[in-house]
């Protein structure tokens, strides 16, 4: 049975403490990137992987990373092609093949940054993935992907296409969709209210589906 593994990026816009243990809780493995070992270290948290080149973590994360003991480190030099999250998705792909993915601390900070994390995790299709904030809480769909959201009524669901050609179809909200095209980064799906079970799925294409707490 595959696991579950809870990336906490590195946005210096961090989730709270209640959430990081809520979330630590509900998963088998914890990989922290680079300054989301703060995060980490501020909830009394600890992690299995540090994966990063250590540049945005603070001195005392650093001087942890440097005497490891407890984790394993992949440390990378800061000249490089790569982002943290990307060789940290790279890092779950060979540790836990088909792991599913809870990412956190991902979208705060600079909004170049968030988008590209927001594209890092689209690539990711190994298996569902989702973004859990203080506020609110993420599933990209892929083709042939649909999620069933059930005891949320009242709440602001917004769902956006992330790739061109994308379909989908909404229903139990307050504005529904059957095989609806969704233009590329459109505001179609935009502030939508649940009203029942709702069933949200994607025909073609990449979606990422929000659902505000």
């Amino acid at each position: 049975m595959a696991c579950k593994v809870l990336v906490v990026c590195g946005s210096p816009v961090v989730a709270s403490a209640e959430l990081l243990r809520q979330l630590v809780g509900e998963c088998d493995h914890v990989v922290a990137v680079d300054r989301g070992l703060d995060a980490l270290l501020g909830a009394g948290l600890g992690c299995d992987v540090y994966v990063g080149d250590a540049d945005t973590v603070s001195d005392a994360g650093r001087a942890m990373v440097d005497a490891a003991e407890t984790f394993e480190v992949e440390r990378h030099d800061p000249y490089k092609d790569y982002t943290d999250l990307a060789l940290a998705l790279d890092a779950v792909r060979r540790r836990w093949p088909g792991a599913e993915v809870v990412a956190t601390c991902a979208t705060g900070g600079r909004p170049d940054m968030a988008l590209s994390v927001l594209g890092l995790l689209a690539g990711y299709e190994d298996a569902p993935i989702w973004i859990a904030e203080d506020k609110v809480v993420a599933r990209i769909l892929h083709a042939g992907e649909s999620w069933t959201i059930e005891g949320a009524e009242g709440k602001t669901f917004s769902i956006i296409a992330i790739a061109p050609n994308t379909e989908v179809s909404e229903h139990g909200l307050e504005w529904e969709l059957d095989h609806a095209p969704l233009g590329l980064l459109a505001d179609t799906g935009i502030s939508n209210v649940v009203r029942s079970t709702a069933t949200i799925q994607v025909h073609t294409g990449i979606a990422i589906a929000f659902l505000y707490q």
